[in-house]
């Protein structure tokens, strides 16, 4: 049987060609970092044949597996023998001298149809085979040594027992290094474990989006909401609604939100939960940055529209205890991308028009300015987004029959 390679080598070498064959499959390109979430397409691939392996011994040629019980009862990643994206970046990155062997065997069953044990009866990869003179270099032939008799001499004893003395300080602070490294490296580990449980019990980040889809999202919107209708403060709420303008940037698998309203600012998230499906989380911007009105917006790219509509959970932004929670319909109209957005104040142009003043810097050199204040439902632009946003737009966590004016 020719010998093959092992351990860290051969599971990069593996790893490597099998995400050139996902790619040339599946058309999606692994980008190969520090993200775990890359590799689990792949993951469930691979998966997928390793939990046959209990079952496949004697046709594919590879190592014995016991059954898993459990695995009637389980799902991915949760099953005795799944792959995880992190286990396929820690090994295609060197951390893993010695892989999962299940691992290996659904590597070699993904490319070459065959385990381990039945690739190395014919080799069909020469890079995953060692040549005698490979192995000769990497396991030489131990010497016997000769002098063995001199070194066991009462001198030379002696000399060392006062060098071994010398270094005994030199030795302990090397032992000191290496516990304070382990320490450090077990909290790092804790600490990443912990954040991960996290992620998924509270779905962050859980979605990786294409780059369609970022582009889809990321750029500079302009935002209608009908919620000034809802103040009952405002005698004169009757059909008012707000545009907003809304700053989306991509960073890390998420997006960061900046939305400049006509009275105040909100401050925020955004994240793919699943294909064309994103939820907005977001909060009244403060002085001291704490939690204040939080509200969640939920919309979908999906449409052939000039426009695109979203749900709402937010306030009616009233005074004191009559800033209510309501449900409410949004509409979103993407105005460009790039390009950086100044907020106008104390200057002559806000007491002029008595409003916000955003102006949206191009990456052209050119500005559009915006001008910020609740106005008229008839009087906006966009008539076919008017019965969208207008008094049947709005639901109230708990009945308030006498808040929505439907007339004048």
């Amino acid at each position: 049987m020719i010998k093959l390679k092992k351990g860290r080598e051969e599971i990069i070498y593996l790893l490597t060609k099998a995400i050139e064959k996902y790619k040339a499959e599946t058309g999606h390109e692994i980008i190969q970092n520090t993200n775990r979430k890359n590799y689990e397409g792949l993951a469930q691939v691979l998966s997928e044949i390793s939990n046959q392996l209990p079952h496949t011994e004697a046709t594919l040629g590879h190592d014995h597996y016991a059954p898993d019980k459990n695995q009637a009862d389980s799902k991915y990643p949760f099953r005795k023998y799944d792959i995880t994206g992190g286990q396929i970046k820690d090994a295609i990155s060197g951390i893993v001298s010695n892989p999962r062997p299940f691992l290996v065997d659904a590597c070699y069953i993904y490319l070459f149809t065959v385990g381990r044990k039945g690739f190395a009866l014919n080799p069909l990869d020469a890079n995953l085979t060692i040549s005698p003179d490979e192995e000769a270099a990497k396991y030489p032939t131990p010497t016997i040594d000769t002098d063995g008799a001199l070194q066991n001499s009462p001198n030379i004893i002696e000399t060392r027992k006062e060098q071994h003395q010398k270094n005994k300080p030199f030795l302990f602070a090397i032992f000191i290094l290496l516990a304070t490294i382990v320490l450090m490296g077990w909290q790092l580990y804790s600490n990443h474990q912990k954040w991960q449980t996290t992620k998924r019990d509270l779905n962050i980040l859980q979605y990786q989006p294409t780059k369609i889809e970022i582009d889809s999202l990321e750029g500079i919107w302009l935002n209608y909401i009908g919620s000034p209708q809802a103040r009952l403060s405002n005698a004169n709420r009757y059909h008012l609604v707000v545009p907003n303008i809304v700053e989306i940037k991509f960073k890390d698998g998420y997006f960061i939100l900046n939305r400049y309203g006509a009275n105040f600012n909100h401050v925020g998230y955004a994240q793919f939960e699943a294909k064309n499906l994103v939820s907005f989380y977001s909060r009244v911007k403060n002085a001291l940055d704490s939690m204040e009105s939080p509200r969640h917006t939920m919309l979908t790219l999906t449409t052939s529209k000039q426009y695109l509509t979203a749900i709402s959970t937010s306030w009616n932004f009233d005074v004191g205890e009559k800033n209510k929670m309501i449900g409410i319909r949004e509409v979103f109209i993407k105005l460009g991308k790039g390009g950086s957005i100044e907020e106008v104040m104390n200057e002559v142009e806000n007491s002029s028009c008595q409003c916000k003043i955003i102006r949206w810097h191009k990456e052209n050199k050119q500005i559009k300015t915006f001008y910020l204040k609740n106005e008229l439902l008839d009087t906006i632009p966009f008539k076919e987004i008017r019965p969208l946003i207008n008094e049947k737009s709005i639901l109230f966590k708990d009945p308030e029959d006498s808040v929505m004016l439907l007339h004048q």
